[in-house]
């Protein structure tokens, strides 16, 4: 009877101390709030994620998946691999560092694995899935993984507030850059917005005005996407018009642009006219700080984005521009650096006699990389995506050459230089 008196005491001990071993590593893991949120089933979702209590600790691939497993001899639990759904792609990685021990992430869910979770949920699988980061020690510990549940929606009403896509135009033009002479008057602008939810869209329109410095990456995010320590760090450049209204459930909304009487036209040059879209409550979700010791409050994150918001482009020439025999490039400028999902725009001024437009692009040893002919009065291109790829991260110049209606050249531009910024 000793005996077994003194077996089970061991055993409350050993259990004891398992437990307390236990609470100590769930102290000292990683947390992530919100720990669950709303997904649409068919349609891509945004949401703000905080991950706190980081010691020594950074962000590694993120996956989706059906079902967990232990991760051992990791920390936590990771995907079954026969249950992913998809990796984040890089484009829409954006961990952020935020504070001493924290890092956001906007977790961007793709339509594809939306559909993908919906066909294993119609097979019999659960109708909720696992959004699940991996953390990598700095100093040799562990890895460890963290775990958001993303529940599936028939709609998005219950979705975080969130922007999906945003497409920028001219009214009545496709052009993606416009060129105007002196006193000549720009069509409306019009956003194409789509999102998840429901929240208010508020904001502002701004325009860049020449010779002032050029918005970075951060400055063209959405104020949501990013950390609650840069929310104020954004550039800020000439206000023409602010915008505050209620975005119903619908998925689709046409955000009108400011008056075109508004948009400055004084100074010759290149303008950029940016939407900024400003951080908004969001009753569904947001980043509670002190559930995971990121630091006090609540981060506010409706509309947030996983991406760049677009920028219109127009120039302001003479009114005599264009009837010169000397041919005149507009964008980009010389040695422009395009970011990794910014879309590569040429334009140029049309000459006199001009029936058609050779545009070259050639490497820095005089390659030739690829050449498009257009019709006079296109003024604008758009390079195909695989231009990066053949340009193997390397710089590249440009050139265009006008040719008359017995395809004569008649006029030329000097080479401009442009290449591509790391990706993000």
């Amino acid at each position: 009877m000793n005996n077994l008196l003194i077996i089970s005491a061991s055993r409350l001990l050993w259990l004891a101390c398992l437990i307390a071993v236990l609470a100590l590593s769930t102290k000292a893991q990683i947390r992530v709030n919100p720990t669950g949120l709303n997904v649409s089933t068919q349609n891509p979702t945004a949401a703000f994620l905080t991950f706190g209590n980081l010691n020594n600790q950074i962000p590694a691939e993120a996956t989706w998946c059906g079902e967990l497993i232990p991760a051992t001899p990791a920390i936590g639990l990771k995907c079954n691999p026969a249950t992913i759904f998809g990796v984040i792609p890089a484009r829409y990685d954006r961990t952020t560092k935020s504070g001493s021990n924290a890092y956001t992430d906007i977790m961007t869910l793709p339509a594809s694995v939306s559909r993908r979770a919906y066909q294993a949920a119609t097979g019999g699988a659960n109708s909720s899935f696992f959004f699940v980061r991996r953390f990598v020690s700095t100093v040799g510990g562990p890895d460890e993984f963290v775990v958001v549940t993303c529940r599936m929606t028939g709609g998005s009403a219950g979705s975080p507030f969130s922007l999906t896509d945003v497409q920028l135009g001219f009214s009545g033009s496709e052009k993606p850059i416009l060129f105007v002479r002196e006193g000549e008057k720009l069509p409306p602008i019009n956003a194409e917005i789509t999102y998840t939810g429901t929240g208010r869209l508020k904001g502002r329109w701004e325009v860049v005005l020449p010779g002032e410095d050029l918005p970075q990456a951060k400055d063209l995010l959405t104020e949501a996407t990013l950390p609650i320590q840069e929310r104020d760090t954004q550039r800020k450049y000439t206000q023409i018009e602010r915008f505050n209204i209620f975005l119903p459930p619908d998925g689709k909304y046409t955000l009108v642009g400011p008056s075109p009487t508004d948009l400055p036209r004084r100074l010759a040059g290149e303008y950029l006219v940016l939407l900024r879209i400003e951080a908004s409550d969001d009753d569904v979700t947001g980043s509670n700080l002190a559930a995971v010791g990121a630091g006090p409050g609540f981060v506010n994150s409706g509309a947030v984005a996983g991406f760049p918001l677009p920028v219109l482009h127009y120039f302001v020439g003479p009114a005599g521009s264009g009837s010169a025999s000397a041919l005149t490039t507009l964008a980009p400028v010389d040695n422009k650096n395009f970011l990794p999902t910014e879309p590569i725009d040429f334009a140029w001024v049309d000459v006199e006699s001009g029936a058609f437009y050779r545009l070259e692009i050639v490497d820095l040893n005089d390659k030739p990389l690829m050449s498009a002919m257009l019709p006079a009065n296109s003024g604008t291109y758009r390079a195909p995506s695989w231009l990066r790829e053949r340009a193997s991260g390397g710089s590249l110049r440009w050139r265009v050459c006008a040719l008359d209606k017995e395809g004569k050249q008649i006029a030329e531009s000097p080479y401009r230089k442009f290449g591509f910024s790391p990706t993000e």
